[in-house]
């Protein structure tokens, strides 16, 4: 019984650990902030890359048929032909996913650089600011108060 003990005392350790409430609440927020991502890129990105090209571009929905089932004359959606057993190379679905990406990379990559430039400046600011002397110890006080005694 006591191993069963020091076991779930040990987790409980571990799941209260700081690092551990930091990497879910870096999860949750990951998770979030991958949907805002997506949103941009269909919402955002993608239209202006269709009204670029002069059309409707909708890279989600582009494909090519690899195989089609024998005898197939239904219409040539990228649903109507998996539920038919359509083998399909799904490059539009591939390079949304790959834009997506990209863009959360780099959004990652701009927020670590501003935490790495605030965490220089702060410590710069910490190097720059003269530090309190530290208090004397009181046996050296009491030593100098001896030395002062014999001097008089």
């Amino acid at each position: 019984m006591s191993k069963a003990r020091s076991f779930l005392q040990e987790f409980q350790e571990f799941a209260v650990k700081g690092n551990m409430i930091d990497l879910a609440v870096g999860v949750i927020i990951g998770a979030a902030f991958s949907k805002i991502i997506d949103s941009l890129v269909k919402d955002v990105i993608m239209p202006v890359v269709s009204f670029i090209l002069g059309g409707q571009v909708d890279f989600a929905n582009q494909f090519w048929v690899l195989r089609a089932p024998e005898g197939y004359s239904g219409p040539r959606t990228y649903e109507a032909l998996t539920e038919a057993g359509a083998v399909i190379l799904s490059w539009g679905n591939f390079l949304t996913i790959l834009i997506n990406f990209v863009l959360l990379a780099f959004v990652v990559f701009c927020l670590v650089k501003a935490i790495n430039s605030a965490r220089k400046r702060v410590i710069r600011e910490e190097a720059a600011t003269p530090a309190a002397p530290a208090a004397t110890p009181e046996d050296v006080l009491l030593l100098r108060e001896i030395r002062d005694s014999l001097k008089r």
